[in-house]
């Protein structure tokens, strides 16, 4: 069985890469997948936490299937925006989104 924090080190590894895609990317769909993967190691801490706290019940498979269906609707309004403001600037830099500025 592998431990705990093994689990617990590679969902901070990959909610780490994922901040630092937010934070340091420009591209707009860069920063949707930059937070998909930090969606992502929030679903693997629901599973460790379920698998070595209750297995035998499936409130984390629940909440973890409840993070997909949330993880879905966003990255389908997202790019849906990013496609509007594509549409219209002719452009995904994050830095040229200033539509709701006046």
């Amino acid at each position: 069985m592998i431990p705990l924090s093994w689990y617990l080190i590679f969902a901070a590894a990959l909610f780490s890469i994922g901040l630092f895609g937010v934070l340091a990317r420009k591209n707009a769909v860069a920063i949707l997948l930059g937070v998909e993967l930090m969606l992502n190691a929030a679903n693997i801490n629901l599973l460790a936490f379920w698998r070595y706290r209750a297995p035998e019940g499936v409130a984390g498979q629940a909440f973890a299937l409840i993070v997909f269906a949330v993880a879905a609707a966003e990255v389908a309004v997202g790019l849906a925006l990013i496609i509007s403001i594509y549409r219209r600037r002719k452009s995904v830099i994050a830095d040229e989104m200033n539509l709701l500025k006046w």
